[in-house]
């Protein structure tokens, strides 16, 4: 099995791992950095789970190998909050009750944070396009595009950060 170095910057740290070639960076994320935020789900790309921010982009962290993260920017739901101030994102899915089991809520925050930066004032459609990959079994979407809207407000206005 081979193992690269791979020098990336993981929520404002910079990183130096050894992996294996053959690591998605899910796994290197939870099994190297210990940042268990990232859910690995289907393993396939399918379910959001695993969804981080790389370089600004929400991408499945299953689908991409750790070496095509080398010298990247990467963003997990760890990182999002300031200490304990949450995200305006984070804040607008426990106000608008978007939680029930969790699984799904890490890569759903992170997709929005990634949403919200393209579609500052997201449409209907924008929001259904921006979470599409991310599924969620218990909330029925609902209080998720509820949140979202809440976020979109809370940032305009400046809450939170």
């Amino acid at each position: 099995m081979q193992h690269k170095e791979l020098r990336f910057k993981v929520n404002g740290q910079e990183q130096q791992v050894f992996v294996r070639t053959n690591w998605s960076l899910a796994q290197v994320l939870r099994d190297k950095l210990g940042l268990l935020g990232t859910k690995i789900g289907c393993g396939e790309g399918e379910c959001g789970a695993c969804t981080v921010l790389m370089n600004g982009k929400s991408v499945t962290s299953c689908l991409v190998m750790a070496v095509q993260a080398e010298g990247a920017e990467i963003v997990t739901i760890e990182g999002l909050a300031n200490g304990d101030t949450l995200h305006p994102v984070q804040e607008a899915f426990v106000e608008a009750g978007a939680i029930q089991c969790g699984y799904c809520t890490p890569g759903m925050v992170l997709s929005t944070v990634a949403l919200l930066e393209k579609h500052p004032k997201p449409t209907e459609e924008e929001i259904r396009e921006g979470l599409t990959g991310n599924l969620c079994r218990c909330t029925g979407y609902q209080k998720i595009f509820e949140a979202v809207r809440l976020a979109a407000e809370k940032i305009a206005r400046g809450a939170g950060r």
